[in-house]
């Protein structure tokens, strides 16, 4: 039995975490600790809540899942020797853990959102740890929730947390383009629904290279002409932009 303590369970990442490794028969989740008690206080019930860093209870792992740019902050708090403590972030690197504990790194590769369940089965875990016995409790703890476990060291994670942003945030903010779009010209956004999971599904036997269409990889230069006709200043900005690297890609040129 792995006993884990959460440090930051009021954030989407800590929320969605609590409630998986609640339904793990090898793993006791002791307790969960959050600056204020209002966003943890739905599991007072069935777990230990604290906010309090100073008093935690013993833990195999100390979980850290709060902001970036609090991590250093935070784990330098706490005061453990024999412990291992990790962080949850893409993008700071393991030596950013200040504690006199051993490090380690468990990063879940997914977007969190507490409206929206998770499937954590098939979420990539990346783990990295600053010993062979602490790897290999990381992965241990990994497989217990998920199929996918990976050993990343940090500068690779930096470069696969980038690459997430390109794939997630950034494709996120095309469709909330998309749907100013439909608004704007009373289109129920949800005509697009089959053309974004046709997309989505086309990268799972073809590469991305491969599976690109449309008008800027045709070199359709009335249809793209049209097209930025009809766009905010924003908007075109941003479809000249890939517009663009799709004509590089592909070796044409504007």
């Amino acid at each position: 039995m792995i006993k884990i303590s959460i440090i930051g369970g009021g954030g989407n990442v800590g929320y969605h975490l609590a409630a998986i490794l609640l339904k793990s028969k090898n793993i006791e989740l002791i307790e969960v600790y959050n600056r204020t008690l209002d966003k943890i206080q739905y599991l007072k019930n069935v777990t230990s809540v604290t906010t309090n860093l100073n008093q935690l209870k013993e833990a195999d792992i100390y979980i850290i899942c709060v902001a970036d740019d609090a991590i250093s902050e935070v784990s330098e708090k706490l005061n453990f020797n024999n412990k291992l403590i990790v962080h949850t972030s893409g993008s700071v690197a393991m030596k950013e853990l200040k504690c006199k504990a051993n490090k380690g790194v468990f990063y879940l590769l997914q977007s969190f959102s507490k409206d929206k369940k998770i499937d954590f089965f098939n979420i990539p875990i990346c783990i990295e740890a600053t010993s062979k016995p602490d790897l290999k409790l990381l992965e241990n703890l990994a497989k217990t929730i998920s199929k996918n476990c990976y050993s990343i060291n940090s500068e690779q994670r930096k470069k696969l947390h980038v690459a997430a942003v390109f794939v997630n945030n950034f494709v996120n903010h095309l469709y909330f383009i998309g749907n100013q779009i439909c608004e704007e010209n009373n289109i129920p956004f949800e005509i697009l629904h089959p053309i974004i999971k046709e997309t989505a599904s086309k990268i799972e036997t073809l590469t991305p290279f491969d599976a690109q269409t449309g008008p800027a990889k045709r070199n359709d230069k009335k249809t793209l002409k049209k097209h930025e006709a009809m766009l905010t200043k924003n908007q075109k900005e941003i479809y000249k932009l890939l517009t663009q690297s799709i004509y590089n890609t592909y070796g044409k040129k504007l």
